[in-house]
């Protein structure tokens, strides 16, 4: 059957979702709820059924996005950022501590962590400043001192909760915005050269104990098997005992006895490898690469330049949760509070992500009432 016949037996509106993206996603998150399944004991509670409502609730919300007109998007983008930014600063006046750390917001029975929505906020105010920013300018100070500033504010406000990595997911994703707006390559080279030189500085002064304490562990993990180094050494372990087709749904030791840290959240990963192997392994990576595939091909096929980068950093976004999740579980990476999108159970990383997606079903739907003219339109 093609394309035409299908498109006269779907409805309309059914036909032009982009289900390449779609399918991937409910078959992602789908089988990240048999994983909290497994994580909470063989039980939809505490993790499964809150996992699948919130994925139902911000389905709603992406599609409120998605439906979202361009002109009412360009006007609202400055005043959301400022929003979100008071909102930051609200949470160090009167904002609520957990984990030893102060990030969240209360309205009633609404608990919100602006951090989470300054990502994408960041993107959006990046890639309207570059939209009105004319080409000649491209390359001078005017290019990034002001963008700087709107990547600057929030990430000295996340910090003081403090927020590392957090912070790094709000700088990446600026970062690549401007990356692709066309600012010289070596001023990004000699940022980097500056960021090295520092890095010894930074560790010994600008680090607290614990954010120490997760670098070297990263670099040695065997040097402390039963302190720092506990959750990157049973989140190995977990993995390597999966082998290639897993220990079985609901059989993994690991996390069923408590061995394995976070099960449910940060080592999320892990707990699927030790039941479902590499097996299961190549599925997730899989379904992730066919999302970030469809939204690199929205921002290449986008029709102007605010178009083309909001999409670039949406995409950008989602691919650093993805990233550093998984190079931190493996070890690769130092140890932070970075969840595993639509497999980890928590709502702030689910509202980001589906707020990413949101945009580019948004942007995807502008590029099909546009002509394409790419990244430099």
């Amino acid at each position: 059957m093609n394309t035409a016949t299908a498109r006269g037996i779907v409805p309309a509106p059914i036909a032009r979702q982009p289900w390449e993206m779609l399918i991937p996603l409910v078959l992602l998150t789908t089988f990240g709820g048999l994983v909290l399944y497994s994580a909470g004991g063989g039980a939809m509670q505490p993790f499964a059924q809150s996992h699948f409502i919130r994925f139902a609730v911000f389905s709603v919300m992406t599609a409120i996005i998605a439906s979202l007109p361009r002109e009412a998007v360009r006007v609202l983008t400055y005043p959301g950022y400022l929003v979100v930014l008071l909102m930051l600063l609200g949470v160090e006046i009167v904002g609520q501590v957990g984990g030893g750390s102060q990030r969240w917001l209360e309205f009633g029975p609404i608990r919100i962590q602006p951090s989470e929505l300054m990502k994408p906020a960041v993107v959006l105010a990046m890639a309207r400043f570059y939209e009105t920013l004319p080409n000649g300018l491209i390359g001078t100070w005017r290019s990034a001192v002001p963008s700087g500033m709107l990547i600057a504010l929030p990430i000295g406000l996340v910090l003081l909760q403090p927020d590392l990595g957090t912070s790094v997911a709000i700088a990446f994703g600026g970062v690549v915005v401007m990356f692709l707006a066309g600012l010289p390559l070596w001023w990004f080279m000699s940022a980097a050269g500056v960021a090295i030189a520092a890095a010894p500085l930074a560790y010994f002064f600008a680090l607290r104990d614990y954010q120490r304490a997760r670098v070297t562990t990263f670099l040695d993990p065997e040097n402390d098997p039963l302190g720092a180094g506990y959750h990157i050494a049973q989140s190995k372990i977990a993995i390597g005992s999966g082998g290639i087709f897993g220990k079985g749904f609901n059989n993994g030791t690991q996390s069923h006895l408590n061995y394995l840290p976070e099960p449910h959240t940060d080592f999320v990963f892990a707990t699927m490898a030790e039941e479902w192997g590499l097996i299961g392994g190549v599925f997730v990576l899989t379904m992730y690469a066919l999302i970030l595939r469809w939204g690199w091909k929205v921002a290449s096929e986008s029709q102007d330049r605010f178009c083309a980068l909001l999409a670039a950093g949406a995409t950008a976004t989602i691919f650093f949760y993805i990233a550093i999740n998984l190079l931190m579980v493996m070890g690769m990476a130092p140890a932070k509070g970075i969840p595993l999108p639509w497999m980890s159970h928590g709502g702030s990383s689910m509202m980001t992500n589906m707020i990413c997606i949101g945009l580019l079903m948004m942007v995807n739907r502008w590029n099909a009432a546009a002509p394409r003219r790419g990244l430099t339109g």
